[in-house]
């Protein structure tokens, strides 16, 4: 991803949540709107619509391509600027919270929905073959975070090296209960 556009957009991306915060004091119930419209199912669809959004980039000039993601953090910078002008209280990588006497970095968090956001890159085919035990130790780290209800994992297979992505949407994808305390698992797999 080119820095100049990378700074475009996280500068459209702040003017959107200024805006947001000034509407606000302006009339207190239309600023709070996008924030309230957003559930976790509504940032799945939005993650279904990952490729379009980095192929219309890409295609949109004769330059060439604008956003070219290579590894996890690129991945993270698209989902960043796809989620955060909606998701007002949306947190990259908060490095502080400690679940079970270790830290956790939780890719993205919204206290407001109850909600991470995990964003994975399929490296190369043993990551492929090995991405399900990862999420289910992320699972298992999530389970007991006093902030997640809803966790969502982002899974860019630009290769198609999962062996059986359906399989694994399959396993992963469920509502789990843990002593009274929900959580639901959503995978969003794209190549």
């Amino acid at each position: 991803m080119s820095e100049a556009w990378l700074n475009a957009a996280l500068k459209l991306a702040k003017g959107t949540v200024q805006a947001s915060a000034e509407l606000s004091k302006l009339s207190p119930g239309i600023a709070r709107t996008t924030a309230l419209s957003a559930s976790p199912s509504k940032v799945v669809s939005a993650l279904e619509q990952f490729h379009e959004c980095v192929r219309y980039l890409n295609t949109r000039r004769s330059k060439g391509a604008v956003i070219d993601i290579k590894n996890e953090e690129d991945v993270q910078d698209v989902i960043f600027l796809m989620l955060r002008p909606w998701i007002a209280d949306l947190i990259p990588e908060n490095p502080t919270d400690r679940v079970a006497s270790r830290f956790v970095i939780e890719d993205f968090l919204s206290k407001e929905l109850n909600t991470v956001v995990e964003a994975k890159f399929i490296r190369d085919k043993k990551h492929g073959r090995t991405i399900t035990k990862e999420l289910h130790d992320d699972i298992e780290t999530y389970r007991n975070h006093p902030n997640c209800s809803e966790l969502i994992f982002f899974i860019y297979d630009p290769n198609w090296l999962i062996p059986d992505s359906v399989a694994l949407r399959r396993q992963i994808q469920v509502e789990r209960d843990y002593g009274g305390k929900r959580l639901s698992v959503y995978c969003v797999i794209k190549p």
